[in-house]
């Protein structure tokens, strides 16, 4: 099939977060981790390529950012989108806006958008500005995340250090009068020589006229949710057939493992949660995986019966994660973790565990790694953003759960298992 819309994701839950709003749909999609090696084949009406770039030298992010757009582009899509966090995670020198620019450049564009809204997770933007609930994102927990706090609120402060074209604004007052006033919003920004357009959005009727406005321009940039009205407006368009196909999800064997290093104040509290039913846990200190290694936590796993879906966790509060980036570096305790849990994940799946959970898009993204999958497939939605997906890796079909720190509400682990086996 030719790929109607390509998209390139940041990190892996957010690659996952894009494609369950897209599957919504019911039209299939395909999840590839990394770039596709060799040339297109057997795709999908929605491509969505997951890459580990979002904390990435500005170097590498590009150049695996072009290379994905490259693959999208042979696999016959002309719209593309990319997606990174709807809280805007990055820092001054970037990776959202270079991102963007190399984009608009190998496209042959003068214009995108920037909209990381997800009115249905809490992330709204007014004015230019992002709020995480009712709170700025300067005064959210994100401003203590431990590799992209978040200390400025305005969207546009945050996008201008990041780019080298003037930055500008699409408010509220011209959403609400619908699609056409945000095209013309648009032109008239354009004609001004405004590259870069955040466009605000408070509830999810604003995400469906900005995708309107925006759905036959080359790239779109955003938060996953501006995605989600795209199928509709293109099969409206008969861009895409309104008959293309879910992928059937297979049958699992019991077994499952959760694995969670993300500090998000929304993990910290689905942690708490899990541990209150009394699933067996082993929790991950950094500074002691700089002394004993993985070894401890593979023991402790192989004692572990997987039918009662045993929980390795790093999550903790800031205090404590400051600390001990503060002896180890940052770097090398987020490594620590990460390499941890990605170990313990293979020896999991070896073990019996078809179903595993990662919560954190680090965590995800080496767990993923580590599996040696290649593409996923995507499965029931567990919460707005969080599909399950599914995949074969060392030969064993398996379901993986990729969630953002944020997404989810506080019984999340448990209501993941439970959505698979209705499934």
């Amino acid at each position: 099939m030719t790929t109607v819309l390509g998209c390139i994701a940041d990190d892996f839950t957010g690659a996952t977060d894009i494609a369950g709003l897209l599957a919504r749909s019911g039209v299939r999609v395909s999840l590839r981790i990394g770039v596709p090696e060799g040339p297109p084949r057997d795709t999908a009406a929605f491509e969505v390529i997951a890459l580990k770039s979002r904390t990435a030298p500005v170097g590498e992010a590009l150049a695996e950012t072009r290379a994905a757009l490259r693959w999208l582009q042979a696999a016959g899509a002309q719209r593309f989108f990319w997606k990174y966090c709807s809280t805007f995670d990055s820092t001054s020198e970037g990776n959202i806006g270079p991102v963007a620019e190399a984009l608009m450049a190998d496209l042959g564009t003068d214009q995108t958008i920037y909209c990381p809204a997800f009115p249905e997770n809490g992330r709204s933007i007014f004015m230019g500005n992002l709020f995480v609930g009712r709170q700025p994102l300067a005064e959210s927990p994100m401003k203590d995340h431990p590799l992209t706090p978040m200390r400025d609120s305005n969207l546009m402060r945050l996008l201008a250090p990041q780019v080298t074209r003037p930055v500008g604004l699409v408010d509220r007052l011209c959403v609400a009068d619908g699609a056409e006033a945000v095209r013309q919003a648009l032109g008239r920004l354009q004609e001004q020589g405004i590259t870069h357009a955040v466009v605000d959005a408070v509830a999810m009727s604003d995400l469906d006229s900005i995708a309107s406005a925006c759905r036959d321009i080359p790239l779109m940039t955003g938060g996953s949710a501006l995605a989600a009205p795209l199928p509709a407006l293109y099969i409206a368009e008969e861009w895409l057939a309104p008959d293309a196909t879910a992928a059937a999800p297979p049958r699992l064997d019991a077994g499952a493992v959760v694995l969670s290093g993300s500090c998000s104040a929304m993990t910290q509290a689905q942690v708490a949660a899990y541990l209150r039913q009394g699933h067996p846990a082993c929790r991950l200190d950094p500074l002691e995986l700089a002394e004993t290694g993985a070894g401890p936590a593979l023991d402790w796993l192989a004692r572990q019966d997987l039918a009662k879906a045993p929980i390795l966790y790093a999550t903790a509060e800031p205090a404590s994660v400051a600390w001990a980036q503060e002896r180890l570096g940052v770097a090398r305790a987020g490594r620590l973790v990460e390499d941890t849990l990605a170990t313990c994940a293979v020896a999991a799946r070896d073990a019996g565990a078809c179903r595993i959970i990662a919560a954190g898009g680090e965590t995800s993204g080496a767990v993923t790694q580590a599996l040696e999958v290649a593409r996923l497939n995507i499965g029931p939605e567990i919460a707005p953003g969080v599909p399950w997906t599914f995949c074969t890796s060392g030969g064993r079909q398996i379901a993986l759960a990729l969630k953002s720190g944020n997404f989810g509400t506080e019984g999340f682990f448990s209501d993941a298992q439970s959505r698979l086996a209705q499934a």
